[in-house]
This record gives C-alpha cells, structure tokens and sequence, in this order.
C-alpha cells in the first residue's frame, strides 16, 4: 500500500509518500509545498492544489491520509488552514484517492504513544521508524509522514 499523507497549511504543506509492504515501512520520497506571503488566498489554494496534484499524479498514493484540524485560539487561522485542507480534500477525491482522516491525538498515540507528544519528539520516532538520517524539516513535513505511518498503523489493524 502506498499512502500519501499531508500536513495541510497556507505557507507550508507538508507531504510525505510511504510505500508499506508487510510490516515494512519505505519511504519514496517527501517535502514541502511553499506559497509566499503576500500573495491572495486565491492563489496560494491553487499552488497548493496544482503541485499536490503532480505528487498524486507521480507516486500514484492508494490512500491520503491528513489531520483533522484543532485550533482553540486563532480563528482567522483556522478558517485559512481549514481552506488548504478543503484543497487537499479535493485533490484527492478528483484523483480518486480515498482519504484517511486522523486527530492530532490519534497521530501522536500511533507515532510515539503519547498523545501529548511535542513536535521533536514526533520528529524523532519518524526518523527512527521510518530510519532517515535526520529528522525531515520543516515540522510539517514530519507531521505528514506522521500521519502516513498512523494510517499504516491503523489499517494494519483493520
């Protein structure tokens, strides 16, 4: 199975492609879409939208996992965040993507099993269990292998 999981933002999304066979776990490759300040909502959604939809296109991902959004404090944040995934959400239905939906807390207890694990602790077990040499920058980037290891975890279970 090959899964796809994101780490939806505005400024950054973090992708992360991971091909798990048995209980083994490969990672075929990662990174980060960037859009600039400055720059209309608009158009960064389609930026977002256009490059997630060549990394579909290139590593053919059976599933697309991604967080459920958590904000207790900033709603103007939350509205732009919920936006990115909302084009993420799309991409992946008009690729005919099935899409895996996980809580923060599902994320941290599968990854590190502590549900209030901080980002360098997440950081480290990706690097561990997925064994990179260090630990994938930004933070979004491990948050989506995060979220691609919690669906493999998940659906091995199932």
């Amino acid at each position: 199975m090959r899964i796809l999981g994101v780490d939806p933002g505005i400024a950054r999304s973090g992708w992360g492609v991971i091909e798990v066979q048995s209980s083994k776990f490969k990672v075929q490759s990662y990174g980060c879409i960037e859009t600039a300040a400055g720059v209309e909502v608009s158009k960064r959604l389609s930026q977002i939208y256009a490059k997630l939809n060549i990394i579909i296109r290139q590593y053919k991902p059976d599933v697309l996992a991604v967080e459920e959004l958590f904000f207790n404090t900033n709603a103007k944040t939350a509205f732009i965040v919920g936006q990115a995934r909302g084009v993420v959400l799309l991409a992946a239905a008009e690729n005919h993507v099935s899409i895996a939906i996980y809580t923060p807390l599902q994320v941290k207890i599968a990854v590190t099993g502590y549900g209030r694990a901080e980002k360098n602790q997440v950081g480290q077990m990706i690097k561990v269990l997925l064994k990179l040499k260090e630990i994938p920058k930004p933070d979004d980037v491990s948050d989506a292998l995060a979220v691609a290891l919690t669906h493999a975890f998940t659906n091995k279970f199932k």
